[in-house]
């Protein structure tokens, strides 16, 4: 009953915490290399190099750097972002951002003083992949009678 706890340390890439205020947070001054998925608001203040999967929102802050790829519900870039960003619902670029890469998204907010060097695709639909053209392809060729 008065003993002393004892704390069991979680995966450093993966938190995963309850309560809709429950966020994870790199501070300035820390890199970050890897993959990392979350179930809340994962917020980046320092150096995030890899891959980031949140099931809720990304705010990447205004000392924020982001290299790789993020797939989440909602972003807020403050800082910059290189990579391939899909989110399913809103993306907010803030002034004094830059985001270079490519974009999915379903409906976006830009503010003046941003820059906003991407390819940029809207809406519900998902993106084409250049695999998934091969395969259409080839199934197309194997349908018609032109591939053995």
């Amino acid at each position: 009953m008065f003993g002393k706890k004892t704390e069991t340390p979680s995966s450093p890439t993966t938190v995963r915490a309850g309560g809709s205020l429950s966020h994870n947070s790199l501070v300035q001054g820390s890199k970050l290399e890897g993959n990392v998925t979350s179930e809340n608001d994962f917020r980046i203040d320092g150096v995030f190099v890899g891959n980031l999967k949140c099931q809720a929102r990304v705010i990447i802050g205004p000392s924020g750097e982001f290299q790789g790829e993020i797939d989440c519900q909602n972003a807020i870039v403050e800082g910059k972002f290189k990579g391939k960003l899909h989110t399913h619902e809103i993306l907010e670029v803030r002034e004094g951002a830059i985001i270079e890469g490519d974009v999915h998204t379903n409906k976006l907010v830009v503010q003046s003083g941003s820059i906003f060097d991407v390819k940029c695709n809207m809406g519900e639909q998902e993106e084409t992949t250049a695999s998934s053209l091969v395969e259409e392809s080839v199934l197309s060729e194997i349908e018609n009678g032109q591939l053995d």
